[in-house]
């Protein structure tokens, strides 16, 4: 078969951008036995490099080339040797193992997330070696680190599901001739929420405990006081919340991203069915749905940077 021609122009009009490469995928659990009692910790880790020249790419030259396979081998390794206290801990043990080991790596990024593994209770009482899977949101971290500098640590929470029958509304909004939507003051407000934050000094963080803050901090500026709630003017306005209280909570964070998409319940009509319905039967409307970002920083931190 006749190869297709190729084109080629002059290497002085084009410019390699970026050239990162790497293993995404690399999932095992770890188990740590002190006697009886079993810790684990699930991950599922994804590793990129950037090399000090793109011969691979221009020149079709291996030679300075870490294969991923290579660099799976060293993740499931570094788990072994190091374990996993944290999956933060964990990802800054990757950077530091490609950034110590190879002089012509230049820029490493390892991202990772972790199974939402709990362990089991009976009658209060901790199993010593039984989990469950408590699907209470996502954990998950990033940290890239260049040679010669400091990593970057972010953590995250993502795939947290949340709803409040009540207590939300939706009213004052513009309108023009393409708007049907009704002002409502008491609705279903139904999300699936994403929240990373980052780190400013990364010394001495106890990250498992910062994770449990702002995890606490999200249901509890969501869903406000137990015994009556807190009214969301709009889905926008509970994002604003939930930052105000995460960075009210924990100085060490300098930024909040938070992404909160809005899944719509819309009340049928029982009517044919000779019934009222007073919104105690919903419908779900999975797509179209409404989303909403806000990144969130501390004035200082941009005054620092300029």
């Amino acid at each position: 078969m006749q190869r297709p021609a190729v084109c080629h122009l002059p290497n002085e009009e084009l410019e390699i951008l970026n050239s990162e490469y790497g293993k995404n995928m690399i999932k095992l659990l770890r188990i740590r036995r002190d006697g009886k009692k079993h810790c684990i910790k699930e991950v599922e880790a994804c590793v990129h490099l950037r090399l000090d020249s793109v011969n691979e790419y221009s020149q079709g030259d291996n030679s300075a080339v870490i294969p991923t396979d290579t660099m799976k081998n060293a993740v499931i390794a570094l788990a072994k040797c190091n374990g996993i206290e944290t999956i933060e801990q964990f990802a800054l043990d990757i950077c530091n193992h490609f950034i110590s080991s190879y002089c012509h790596v230049v820029y490493v990024k390892a991202y990772i997330q972790e199974a939402p593994w709990r362990r089991l209770e009976q009658n209060g009482v901790p199993h010593v070696h039984s989990f469950i899977f408590v699907p209470e949101g996502i954990r998950f971290c990033e940290v890239e680190q260049c040679q010669d500098g400091c990593p970057l640590i972010s953590s995250g929470i993502k795939d947290l599901k949340l709803k409040k029958t009540t207590q939300s509304g939706f009213e004052g909004f513009h309108r023009d001739k393409y708007t049907t939507l009704p002002e409502t003051t008491d609705r279903v407000l139904s999300a699936e929420l994403f929240c990373k934050w980052c780190y400013g000094e990364c010394q001495d963080i106890d990250f498992d405990r910062v994770w449990d803050i702002v995890h606490e901090s999200v249901l509890e500026a969501f869903s406000g006081p137990p015994d009556c709630g807190a009214y969301a003017p709009s889905y926008q306005k509970a994002v604003n919340d939930i930052q105000m209280l995460i960075l009210a909570r924990v100085p060490q964070i300098e930024e909040t991203e938070v992404i909160l998409n809005n899944i719509h319940y819309f009340v049928t009509d029982l009517k044919k069915l000779g019934l009222t319905n007073e919104k105690e039967v919903l419908i779900p409307v999975d797509t179209p749905y409404g989303s909403c970002t806000c990144v969130l920083r501390r004035k200082k931190c941009l005054e620092e940077q300029a």
